[in-house]
């Protein structure tokens, strides 16, 4: 059996799997609050607890950069160390890979249905790109090697942000006040998607109801906003919602020309497959080719919207079953 784990800043999921073949068939899976537990170490002796049996591999996509088998997660305060994991599970290894990274080893496994094509482009081999906004907001690349695809991770969700017109421009204004470094998960996640409502909201551009704002005080902000606007319920929201999309398409963009995604464009995260009727408008596709000269390049990248949540964890396996050469060489990415 193998044991994958994605760690997110509010939740964390592993799950066990049997490899059969080259398919990984699913055999329990469990999800626990992140901040209920001081650490992973926790969460991994509960699992067990809960789904005894033999373990093969052990593999983690973490949400933070990963180095030397340790990693400080970003949103969460915890240090994982491999070395700590392996000797609680017994095993001579465990892997630790960015929480990205392990998105773009599972894309190889998904199936046609797990995939929503916004833009066909043309067909052909070529590097890839990822880009997921939850939480935060994860990129990673996919590098095309003549025979397969290898997945890289990237901290490219904390990049600058680059506004592309006066609205976006009042935006970075108006997060700058309220943060050191506005990067793009300020505007591209959960929180950011919030961050743009307040932003609309705060420059009078809309008005809140008296019943989004008792929600917004109670629930999710992100996950309100975007209900409520995908409805039809909110003019200010759906405002939000149209401009959030609009800078994922940009930034999907400027991923495509950093990396030369001839091979595609994916996008990810728990986000995109709630508003995939947001997604599908105009403002997405509009915003990735908005790079002027390079808007017939941009014209030649697929990009699809990835459906199946399940993706970080059937990469996280996929990466452990590979580097322990339980899969085929060709059957990189």
């Amino acid at each position: 059996m193998i044991l994958a784990g994605d760690i997110g800043g509010t939740k964390t999921r592993l799950a066990l799997f049997r490899l059969a073949g080259e398919r990984f068939d699913l055999r329990s899976e469990q999800s626990y609050p992140s901040r209920e537990y001081h650490d992973l170490d926790g969460i991994v002796a509960a699992f067990r607890a809960a789904f005894p049996g033999e373990i093969r591999e052990a593999c983690f996509g973490i949400a933070g950069p990963v180095r030397d088998g340790r990693s400080q997660t970003t949103n969460l305060p915890w240090t994982i160390d491999a070395r700590v994991l392996g000797r609680s599970l017994g095993l001579p290894r465990v892997r630790l890979i960015n929480d990205l990274e392990a998105n773009a080893y599972g894309i190889a496994a998904l199936d046609p249905d797990d995939l929503f094509e916004l833009r066909a482009g043309l067909p052909g081999a070529g590097n890839a790109a990822l880009i997921a906004a939850g939480t935060g907001l994860g990129e990673a690349g996919l590098f095309w090697d003549g025979t397969a695809h290898l997945p890289f991770a990237t901290e490219g969700g904390h990049t600058s942000f680059a506004p592309a017109d006066r609205l976006q421009d009042e935006l970075l204004v108006y997060l700058r006040r309220k943060h050191e470094h506005v990067s793009w998960e300020r505007v591209l996640s959960g929180p950011g998607l919030y961050n743009v409502y307040l932003f609309l909201r705060d420059t009078g551009r809309g008005e809140e109801s008296p019943s989004l704002a008792e929600r917004l005080a109670r629930e999710d902000p992100a996950a309100v906003i975007s209900e409520t606007a995908i409805e039809g319920r909110s003019p200010l929201a759906e405002q939000a919602l149209e401009l959030f999309v609009a800078l994922y398409g940009a930034e999907a963009g400027n991923l495509g020309l950093k990396f030369m995604a001839t091979g595609g464009v994916y996008v990810g995260g728990g986000i995109a497959p709630k508003i995939l009727k947001a997604l599908k408008g105009a403002a997405f596709v509009q915003a990735f080719l908005a790079k002027g000269r390079m808007k017939p390049l941009l014209e030649t990248m697929p990009v699809r919207v990835i459906l199946n949540d399940r993706t970080p964890l059937l990469g996280a396996a996929r990466c452990a079953a590979l580097r322990a050469g339980l899969l085929p060489a060709a059957e990189k990415a």
